[in-house]
């Protein structure tokens, strides 16, 4: 038996804060985790303004914003463990997506690992996605090997962030993609109707589902295409987006509307079989609409986890990535990714 103390660290495309989790992971013919500590980090507005508009600046601006953002990491951990006694192996580190065009063979997340061990004078590993992008792959989703480990007694795990994804296995593979936009989008138009976000999703319940738009969001290539694929904010913009602009509807119409189309599209992805077990984690955990929706498009047994688990299972994986890869092990799963080998990700400092 052998145990590992792990810090893990994730910003989301929500900018809903930095999730830091500290867990023990212990190996005895299988792996487990007990959640030790847990914080959100609440960005400040400044913040909020800079991450928001990375992709904007220029290759000496970014390079700045990479070292001060990784500086915050690196204090904001040092904040996390006072009046602790821990000894921590590891901080693990997923940064915040600023460009993902695997197509392109790029892909990157700011926060420089360097910044967050010299902070914290703790072994640092980050940059998880690059190396399955330099393999062909899409660099995402990352969970699924945490879900197959850690997770095993659900048939299928769905995370509502930013993005709604899916891991699950089939013939004993595991296999996983980004299923729609959720937050990301839902944020950004409750924000127009002065929230932060939709609470419990009061502001869905309050509009009208357009046909016509929903079609349109449903006939969307991304939708036909087989797996593994994976989405980003660029076809956000690129290819959701511009769909919402065309339809001059209410905002609370399109917000209606788009919760049909991500309860449609998630349900769609799992069978419609009560003996399958389904774990949903993430924000849309909480989004009581959201949920009542998916619930009647599916038989599938929904399990919605403890607060902690809903929160912080995605930095708390992403911990776990930080031990695999300091025990050389696979964590990247070509499977899920697409890329010719799985490989071990993530850059050690």
């Amino acid at each position: 038996m052998h145990s590992y103390k792990a810090i893990g660290i994730m910003s989301g495309t929500s900018l809903d804060g930095l999730d830091i989790v500290l867990s023990e992971f212990t190996f005895q013919s299988k792996w487990s985790f007990s959640i030790l500590k847990y914080i959100t980090v609440d960005y400040s507005d400044e913040w909020k303004e800079k991450l928001s508009n990375a992709a904007t600046l220029n290759g000496l601006n970014l390079s700045i914003l990479n070292k001060r953002f990784g500086k915050f990491i690196g204090e904001s951990v040092l904040t996390f463990l006072e009046n602790t006694n821990f000894k921590i192996d590891l901080i693990a580190s997923h940064g915040h997506t600023v460009f993902h065009q695997p197509e392109k063979k790029l892909t990157l997340q700011i926060g420089d690992g360097n910044e967050i061990a010299s902070a914290t004078e703790i072994t640092t590993i980050s940059d998880f996605r690059s190396l399955d992008v330099a393999l062909g792959g899409h660099g995402a989703p990352l969970v699924p090997i945490g879900d197959k480990l850690l997770f095993s007694e659900y048939d299928y795990c769905i995370n509502i962030g930013g993005f709604a994804n899916i891991s699950f296995d089939k013939d004993e593979i595991r296999f996983a993609y980004d299923i729609c936009p959720a937050n990301i989008i839902l944020n950004s138009l409750a924000n127009k109707l002065g929230s932060p976000f939709d609470k419990g999703g009061k502001l869905g319940r309050l509009g009208k589902i357009n046909s016509e738009f929903l079609k349109k969001l449903n006939n969307l290539d991304y939708y036909n295409k087989i797996y593994p694929k994976s989405l980003g904010k660029e076809w956000l913009d690129t290819s959701f987006t511009p769909i919402i602009k065309d339809f001059k509807i209410t905002t609370k119409d399109q917000i209606r509307t788009i919760y049909e189309h991500i309860a449609q599209q998630i349900s769609s992805t799992i069978p419609n079989d009560n003996k399958y077990k389904t774990l949903i984690t993430g924000g849309g955990a909480y989004n009581d609409f959201l949920l009542e929706l998916i619930k009647q498009k599916t038989k599938s047994q929904i399990i919605i986890p403890n607060n902690i688990i809903i929160e912080y299972k995605e930095a708390l994986i992403f911990a776990f990535l930080g031990v695999l890869k300091l025990e050389n092990k696979v964590n990247c799963l070509s499977s899920v990714t697409g890329a010719k080998r799985d490989s071990s990700g993530g850059v050690i400092c």
